[in-house]
Parts: C-alpha cells; sequence; structure tokens
C-alpha cells in the first residue's frame, strides 16, 4: 500500500453567522493517495465543498479552519506561511471549480490564463516558451491553439472546462480538486468532459478528489468513495463494493433516490426529511431522525467512522458487535 498523499486528520471547519457557528466541517479524517480518483459525496450543504477548500487553505471569511491537521506530501499544510501556501497553489494542489465563467478573468484572453500560471510558478520560462506550452497543452485537450487568443465568452461551456483542466494540468499539479465540475455542462459535453478526464487521469496518473453530487459522475471515475452527511463522514469504500452494498442507511438511501431508467414500474424512492441544522446538530448520529432503521443508541451517541472489514469504514451503530449479537435477526449484520 501507497503512503498517502493527503492525510487529513479530525479537521473542523467553521463559519460564524447571526444565528451562531455552523460547524461545515466536523471532525473528518481521511486519506487520499497517489493517483487514485477519491469521489466526495453527498447532499448539498454537507460541507464537501468547504473541505475541498480547507485542503488548498482558501476558506472564506466568515470561515476558518479550527481545528484538525491538514498534510500533503508530508508537510502540515496548517503550518505553511501564506506565502509558502502561495507557491503550493497551483505547482502542487490545484482546482477545478464547477463554473469556469467565474474562475477565468473575462479580460483576459485564454493564452493570458495559461501562460501567466506557467510564468507565475516557473518565471525562468520564456513567455515565447509559456505560450508554446499553452498552445500544445489545449491542442491535447481537444482545443484548437487557434482559440488560445479568444476571451473566455467565445469558448462553449465545455471548452471553458476543458481551459480549467488545463490550468490544473500546466504544471503538473501532485492533487487536483475537481469541484462539482460537471455541473454546468449539458449531459453531451459532460459525458465527453468525464470520458477527457478520465483518459488524461489515467495517461498522467493524477491523483483527483472529485467532489459531486452526481452519484453517476462517481460510479465512472472513482476508484474510491468517501460519503458524508451534516459534515460527518459516514461511509468510506471502494466505489464497487459500495455500490453493490451500501452499508450506512444515508448511502442506502441516497442510492435508492437516484433515478433509474431500469426501476421497471417500480416507484422512485425518495428520502424523507431534510438535513439537520449544523448551528444545533442533533444529539447521536446526525441521521437517526431520517433512517428507518435507527434505535434508542442512535439518539443518544455518536457513532465513529470504524473499519468493519478490510478497506470498509462505517460510521453506523447498526455494525457494532454489542447490536449485531443482541440482534441475530438484523439483515444489517454482513457487511
Amino acid at each position: 500500500m501507497k503512503e498517502p498523499l493527503v492525510r487529513i486528520r479530525d479537521l473542523v471547519v467553521t463559519y460564524k453567522t447571526r444565528a451562531g457557528e455552523v460547524r461545515a466541517v466536523d471532525g473528518v479524517s481521511l486519506d487520499i493517495y497517489p493517483s487514485e480518483v477519491l469521489g466526495l459525496v453527498g447532499e448539498s450543504g454537507c460541507g464537501k465543498s468547504t473541505l475541498g477548500t480547507a485542503l488548498l487553505r482558501l476558506v472564506r471569511h466568515p470561515g476558518r479552519i479550527v481545528g484538525g491537521e491538514i498534510w500533503f506530501d508530508g508537510r502540515n499544510l496548517l503550518a505553511l506561511s501564506e506565502e509558502e501556501m502561495r507557491r503550493l497553489r497551483g505547482a502542487h494542489i490545484s482546482m477545478i471549480f464547477q463554473d469556469p465563467m467565474t474562475s477565468l478573468n473575462p479580460l483576459q484572453r485564454i493564452s493570458d490564463h495559461v501562460v501567466e500560471t506557467i510564468r507565475t510558478h516557473k518565471p525562468e520560462v520564456s513567455e515565447e516558451e509559456a505560450r508554446k506550452q499553452a498552445a500544445e497543452l489545449i491542442d491535447r485537450l481537444g482545443i484548437m491553439a487557434e482559440r488560445l487568443d479568444d476571451y473566455p465568452h467565445q469558448l462553449s461551456g465545455g471548452m471553458r472546462q476543458r481551459v480549467m483542466i488545463g490550468l490544473a494540468l500546466a504544471l503538473r499539479a501532485d492533487l487536483i480538486i475537481a469541484d462539482e465540475p460537471t455541473t454546468s455542462l449539458d449531459v453531451i459535453v459532460e459525458a465527453q468532459f468525464l470520458d477527457l478526464l478520465k483518459e488524461l487521469q489515467e495517461e498522467f496518473g493524477l491523483t483527483i478528489l472529485l467532489i459531486t453530487h452526481n452519484i453517476g459522475v462517481v460510479a465512472q471515475l472513482a476508484d474510491r468513495v468517501a460519503v458524508m452527511y451534516a459534515a460527518k463522514l459516514v461511509e468510506l469504500a471502494d466505489v464497487e463494493p459500495l455500490f453493490e452494498k451500501p452499508l450506512h442507511p444515508y448511502t442506502q438511501a441516497l442510492l435508492a433516490s437516484v433515478p433509474n431508467i431500469r426501476l421497471e414500474g417500480d416507484t422512485l424512492k425518495i428520502m424523507h426529511g431534510s438535513p439537520p441544522d449544523l448551528i444545533h446538530p442533533p444529539p447521536g448520529c446526525r441521521f437517526h431522525p431520517r433512517c428507518p432503521q435507527a434505535f434508542d443508541r442512535c439518539a443518544r451517541e455518536e457513532p465513529p467512522l470504524k473499519e468493519i472489514r478490510p478497506r470498509r469504514w462505517v460510521a453506523c451503530w447498526l455494525y457494532d458487535t454489542e447490536h449485531q449479537t443482541q440482534n441475530p435477526e438484523s439483515g444489517t449484520q454482513d457487511p
């Protein structure tokens, strides 16, 4: 087993609001390994994007990282100066945002974006050489080199998203954080984008943290899946076992609610209730008010994230040895 490229331990990120303090990421621990695609999924507001921005130390005010550790390639990111982080961003950790139109400067040509990225981190590279590298890069991404002189608004949504990939690849970043990268794309362009991203990941051995609510995207691209609910990590597994037999009741409900053209007359299942208020979360398991399998202990004690079998982690009392002994007929005891 390779050493993790990223080690997150007990990370806590909060936002101060007039109503109180929101714990947007609450004690999350997670490893990301070299050359893997880790899918991070969950409902809107569960803390996925906040976790991604925390890796870059770009949590916006009034948010702040108040606890935990983030280790990247042996360095504690929370101990680095802002100047050290600035050198790290782009060169070693890059981000693909969900809406490239808000990430690309409308007053700069595409060539300016790519050339500036290269020369900021590699000042020894001449502008002519940087432009040559930019032309080769976007050509590799399926955009004609002539489009380097276009402005962002002159490109389609799919092209702009490819440019964002190009910016992430320009410096061969060790980690790429893709935050809802297909949200602004139609289904045809989305399929093309995903095929390209998978091809590039395999060609360059990219390490990708894929943040999305789109279960289909995760099934197509990810090697492992981490499931978040209400700022907590509730399940972690390789993609195939998780889709074949999800363990946490939230993961089960999440997958069951995905539209499937092969339902063959069955009605679409919905997840009743709403995510909890993160200013005043419920005691115990945060999913228990919505969980059809909840029992008394779920409302009293918060379950830890435990490895119940190799490479299968779940935070649920249903898989506690004591509960399984007391409930031998429970269908949850065989993970």
